[in-house]
């Protein structure tokens, strides 16, 4: 499939935001939620940032992106609507969250005491930022003649990096503004752990697997004998070609792969495990670093998910096995 930036930038950005929102959720129900101002200005920015320019930026990729509203209405069979209606039905127990931490919350032991009912919301919250993100990868899973995106590991994988990503966003300002304990960075080092297993799982699965669609299968013709292409459909790419045929190199994929696994994974890692280990300045750089690291290899990590992806449209055009 051909990568497109506006997704790319969608599902990695709205990914991330979601996952440091739902961790700040997650605080407010644990009551360790800073008191600190500054950071929860700048949580909360980042995370509502992060997420609506994700979801603003997967409309560019729309012939008419002004029509996106009428998206919302197909959400009894649409994965894709069921995403927007939980975007957009999030906002509001995420403002009152916010709401509540920012302005009506009260300090004790440095941390922030919020109101039931903005504990509630903020439950509600995490909720619908796991929904969302769930929604956003059965936008894929779903689709069945893909096989390297119809299986298991997909839905994991999108709710994994969203909540590595999130947790070393949340780490990175926690040790920045000096409210964080070394808890955090060993739940992040967890976090990386799970989340780089889970895409060298998937990596394997579809290394080893293929789908079941054929030329012979597709046309209906096996029972005759060997299928094969006598004639391209066109005489010039087309749109299908563009879109669902996109080729990637072998020994291209494999570089990509490792270069997605060290900057998605591996050095976050390993930065992380620094930051917990040295004072500061240097464990609020490391954790910095580990973040923003983090979220460039998730970039190719997805530019990998799309261009690896065969679709079965592409047996009509040549292709052995989608």
């Amino acid at each position: 499939m051909h990568p497109a930036y506006s997704v790319i930038a969608f599902t990695v950005a709205s990914g991330a935001g979601y996952g440091l929102l739902g961790c700040l959720a997650a605080l407010a129900l644990l009551g360790r939620l800073p008191a600190a101002p500054g950071f929860a200005w700048t949580a909360l920015g980042l995370a509502f940032v992060l997420a609506t320019a994700g979801l603003l930026s997967s409309t560019l990729h729309l012939g008419h992106p002004e029509r996106a509203w009428r998206a919302f209405s197909q959400w009894r069979s649409s994965w894709l609507s069921r995403e927007g209606v939980a975007a957009l039905a999030g906002y509001v127990p995420a403002g009152l969250f916010a709401l509540g931490w920012l302005f009506l919350s009260e300090p004790e032991g440095g941390f922030a005491v919020l109101h039931p009912a903005f504990i509630g919301a903020a439950a509600v919250a995490l909720a619908l930022c796991l929904v969302t993100v769930f929604c956003t990868a059965m936008i894929y899973a779903s689709l069945k003649p893909i096989q390297r995106w119809h299986n298991g590991w997909v839905a994991p994988a999108y709710l994994m990096f969203a909540a590595m990503s999130g947790v070393l966003w949340l780490t990175a300002l926690m040790i920045g503004f000096g409210v964080g304990q070394r808890a955090v960075l060993w739940l992040a080092a967890a976090l990386i752990a799970l989340a780089g297993a889970v895409k060298l799982g998937y990596w394997r699965f579809i290394d080893r697997t293929a789908s079941a669609s054929t030329a012979a299968s597709a046309t209906g013709l096996g029972h005759l004998g060997a299928v094969r292409l006598l004639d391209p459909p066109h005489t010039e790419e087309n749109y299908l070609l563009r879109e669902m045929g996109y080729r990637l190199a072998r020994k291209h994929a494999a570089k990509l792969r490792r270069l997605a696994f060290l900057m998605g994974f591996a050095l976050p890692l390993v930065l992380t495990l620094v930051a917990a280990a040295v004072v500061q300045p240097w464990a609020a750089i490391a954790a910095g670093a580990a973040a923003f690291l983090a979220t460039a290899g998730l970039v190719i990590e997805r530019w990998l998910f799309f261009a690896e992806a065969k679709h079965a449209v592409t047996l009509y055009y040549g292709a052995d096995r989608a």
